[in-house]
């Protein structure tokens, strides 16, 4: 009697898999063997495709890396290409934030990590910033976007109007934040976003020179 088929394993399956395990259980919930038992595998039939948990862990966040748009670098201002790039950024960690400690470590050896710091930071120094300035923008934005990334503000409070009534006066809206969560959320971050350009504008006019004013927003460049 022939042996039933198997779907063939693919570093692609595999990546996609763990993906979605990791979005479920966490990073504390992911393991080699789990991973296996959902693909319908054995353990070490992942092995041929990646040495280390590690290693299925980097590809993890280098897809979602792999999702952020840097292309607007050295194609519009550096202060649009900030923006665009840090909600092209943000959009792809907030849809997986189970990955986002993981990718807060540093982009080791990932490609696309890499090839994003490359981006970012040749854009800026293209742009007139100082190399050790560039550097220190490319961390910043990283740590806000990151931050960002990693939880809700708005579902951080309970929708329980009579917890906050008599003992936090001022919070008496703060049941209805998770009712309006995206709003919050999302609005949260582009103010911050929008401050944190414009003090960078502000600190390179002081340190480098003029800027010149940015076209009407939607405008083509």
């Amino acid at each position: 009697m022939p042996r039933p088929r198997q779907a063939l394993l693919s570093r692609q399956r595999i990546v996609e898999a763990a993906a979605a395990l990791i979005d479920t259980e966490g990073l504390a919930g992911f393991s080699t063997r789990r991973l296996a038992a959902e693909l319908g595998v054995r353990g070490p039939s992942l092995y041929n495709h990646f040495a280390t948990k590690d290693e299925i862990l980097d590809a993890v966040a280098d897809s979602i890396t792999g999702q952020v748009d840097v292309s607007y670098f050295g194609k519009v201002d550096w202060r649009e290409a900030l923006r665009r790039w840090g909600h092209s950024y943000r959009a792809a960690l907030a849809a997986h934030p189970n990955i986002v400690p993981y990718l807060a470590q540093g982009p080791g050896r990932r490609p696309a990590a890499l090839a994003m710091a490359d981006a970012v930071y040749g854009g800026l120094v293209q742009a007139g910033w100082p190399p050790a300035r560039a550097t220190h923008i490319g961390a910043l934005m990283r740590y806000f976007v990151a931050g960002s990334a990693l939880g809700s503000f708005a579902r951080g409070f309970v929708e329980d109007p009579g917890l906050y009534a008599d003992q936090y006066p001022h919070l008496s809206q703060a049941h209805r934040l998770a009712e309006h969560q995206q709003r919050v959320d999302e609005g949260a971050f582009t103010l911050g976003l929008d401050t944190l350009i414009d003090g960078l504008a502000r600190t390179y006019e002081r340190t480098v020179g003029p800027l010149p004013p940015l076209p009407p927003t939607g405008e083509a460049y």
